[in-house]
């Protein structure tokens, strides 16, 4: 019923060693380059998408809830002229929002803004620290996406499709190209802000490629991954006793079965039991010198109340160490060889509907707990020669809208000022990893509303990813369920800027 199982046990040893010489030879060589090359060292098979590439590896930095474009990168006096009045038909005609009914009300930027660097970018002073940096960032203004709700928007933003199955990002990226150290996972994650993203765990999920790709989510208080302590009593030798026992197990049912995902439990089996010693070495802090904790603003061993509170939001503090000691991590993640680091922070979801959510109180926090983290980032990596080869992305899923939101209050108040969600226009930057500095990528009209040069999808910046890091976006696919599955989607909508290329 079976014809590989039944060919398997009638194959004699004499028949296998005639046979096998030249796949034990390759499997020699293979096991001789594996430390030299980390696509030969991940077994796969996707030399035929890579291309030169200009990144080793990536921090992508997520705002869960998405940061206001206008209080942050979009200086707009226009809306300045037109605040409180209502908003133009132009605005609304045709238009489907989150929250906001009949006619809003313009809403100006709450926050000044002035032009630095070289390249002259406007950057609002609620990011002094970046604006110090921005000449080594392209920022790109015309950012647009296809959802307009939070859980859709962050799926269709790190895994392509708005609907839950589909890999993340960095499971595609650590499937192409392998692990640059055996002993840690090629994709972590590290959260801050008290809360998952809406779409939850599926971000950094596998979807239907092989589960052992599947991001690792580390904490920075105890155990850096849940249960990777051997319990009391239970020795390093007992531990590999019982994994040799295991694994003994595994193989007969792999054998019987052929299932691939026994093949992946006894991978992860075998690089848990490597993290045991590698991860807390990578995970602690205070290995750190003084000026790089104060240069970062992090704290080791720091555990923020807002990350178990109910309600984390009414809890922040601009200098909750939390988020920075994730991007130190981040830096000695990758510097330790990991592919890709994701940072989830929660809470950039300003509506001023209720307390703890406003853009006049609650934005300026969460920039100050993160603006001097990120531009340290920067420069660590630049003063290391990291950052030329590790690619920083920035944003959130989608934008804010140029009017207020009206649905709970249509008067400002004090702690209540809030925008709505807006999908057609919003920031991003990216930095690094061949990415050319002090670029100011497309123009929004003058309510930061559309796009009206250069245009960017969501897409296009999933192609660029790709690019940067060698892959063709167009040709870097996966067989399921009889298609050719691309993280850039069916079409070939999306297209790598080259123009933003160094």
């Amino acid at each position: 019923m079976n014809p590989g199982l039944e060919y398997r046990l009638r194959t004699t040893r004499r028949h296998l060693l005639r046979t096998a010489g030249l796949g034990l030879g390759s499997m020699a060589l293979q096991a001789l380059l594996a430390d030299d090359d980390p696509v030969i060292a991940s077994g796969q098979h996707a030399s035929a998408s890579r291309l030169q590439p200009r990144a080793k590896s990536v921090i992508y930095l997520h705002m869960a809830g998405s940061p206001s474009q206008l209080e942050l990168f979009e200086h707009k006096p226009k809306l300045q002229q037109l605040h409180l009045q209502d908003c133009p038909s132009s605005l609304l005609e045709g238009r489907r929002f989150a929250f906001i009914r009949g006619v809003p009300k313009i809403l100006a930027g709450q926050f000044r803004f002035a032009q630095h660097g070289e390249s002259g970018q406007w950057i609002s002073e609620l990011l002094p620290n970046f604006a110090g940096v921005s000449d080594r960032a392209c920022i790109i203004r015309t950012m647009h996406t296809e959802e307009f709700n939070h859980a859709p928007s962050q799926l269709y933003l790190h895994t392509g499709n708005a609907r839950v199955g589909s890999p993340a990002i960095g499971s595609w990226v650590t499937w192409g190209l392998g692990s640059l150290n055996q002993n840690l996972p090629g994709f972590v994650v590290l959260l801050s802000g008290g809360k998952t993203p809406d779409a939850g765990k599926s971000l950094w999920g596998t979807g239907y490629l092989p589960s052992v790709y599947q991001g690792v989510n580390c904490r920075t208080d105890g155990d850096p991954v849940l249960f990777l302590s051997d319990p009391q009593g239970i020795s390093r030798g007992v531990r590999r006793r019982m994994l040799d026992a295991l694994e003994e197990l595994n193989a007969a049912e792999l054998q019987r079965s052929g299932d691939p995902e026994t093949g992946t439990r006894m991978q992860q089996y075998e690089l848990a039991y490597r993290m045991q010693m590698t991860v807390p070495e990578v995970m602690d802090l205070t290995r750190e010198p003084k000026h790089i904790l104060e240069m970062y603003g992090a704290q080791p061993g720091y555990q923020s109340p807002a990350e178990t509170a109910a309600d984390p939001r009414v809890l922040y503090r601009g200098d909750d160490p939390t988020f920075a000691n994730n991007c130190l991590l981040a830096r000695r993640l990758v510097e330790s060889g990991v592919r890709f680091v994701q940072l989830y922070d929660w809470g950039w979801d300003h509506h001023g509907s209720s307390p703890g959510e406003s853009i006049d109180e609650t934005l300026p926090i969460k920039c100050r707990a993160s603006d001097r983290a990120i531009a340290a980032l920067i420069r660590d990596l630049e003063q290391r020669g990291l950052l030329d080869e590790t690619l920083i992305v920035w944003g959130g899923e989608f934008g804010r809208t140029p009017m207020m939101q009206n649905n709970v209050r249509s008067e400002l108040r004090k702690g209540f000022i809030g925008r709505d969600h807006h999908p057609d226009a919003f920031t991003m930057w990216l930095a690094g990893g061949g990415i050319r500095g002090g670029l100011a990528w497309g123009r929004t009209d003058e309510f930061g509303y559309e796009a009206v040069e250069n245009p960017t999808s969501v897409r296009d910046l999933q192609a660029t990813i790709l690019h940067t890091l060698g892959l063709d976006p167009h040709r870097f696919s996966y067989l399921y369920q009889g298609l050719q599955n691309r993280l850039i989607g069916p079409t070939d909508e999306g297209q790598v800027l080259r123009e933003i290329l160094a």
